[in-house]
């Protein structure tokens, strides 16, 4: 009689401490997509701003002005890892743009908003990727454990599901290899 009763409680024990775990990781993990979202709003709230400030020199580019809009746009209607990565990668890529034609304009980097707008764009760009390493590495804790025995038992019962990772896209230019020129 004792020893099914301490086996019950155990396996009670058990449940508690397996859900419990799962609660906390998917916590974690919407606590993680959080922190991208600031860092993201912060990029969004910059980039008009850059854009003025490039405006005033480069006036005729005005293709490359309304790309990043567009892509700024996108960036915030984009729902989900997936759906943002690739809306971000076309921001980042638009950026670029802004970016070249601003080095054609001397006098413009030597503007100092335009290079205090740069330097914060470049900050945040660095908090971004800290926010996305950490957001990745609690999906991958909450996706093994969703996925591992026995654990997975649990995941199963309370339908805890795996999440998507937020990742640059194959062909993005981040992920190509610099190319080094003396």
């Amino acid at each position: 009689m004792w020893i099914l009763l301490i086996i019950v409680v155990v396996i009670v024990a058990w449940l508690a401490l397996s859900y419990n775990g799962f609660v906390r990781l998917v916590n974690q993990t919407k606590e993680a997509w959080a922190d991208i979202d600031v860092q993201l709003k912060r990029r969004y709230d910059l980039i008009p701003n850059l854009i003025e400030a490039v405006k005033g020199y480069a006036a005729h580019e005005e293709s490359v002005f309304a790309k990043v809009t567009e892509a700024r746009a996108n960036a915030l209607s984009a729902q989900g890892p997936v759906e943002k990565g690739k809306a971000e990668n076309m921001l980042t890529d638009s950026l670029k743009s802004v970016f070249a034609v601003a080095e054609a304009y001397p006098a413009l980097r030597a503007v100092e908003s335009f290079t205090n707008l740069q330097n914060e764009l470049s900050d945040t760009e660095n908090k971004i990727q800290a926010a996305r390493r950490f957001y990745n590495g609690n999906v991958r804790d909450l996706n093994i454990k969703v996925e591992t025995f026995p654990s997975n038992l649990i995941a199963g019962i309370f339908h805890f599901t795996k999440q998507e990772f937020f990742q640059l896209e194959e062909n993005s230019v981040e992920k190509q290899p610099v190319a080094v020129k003396f």
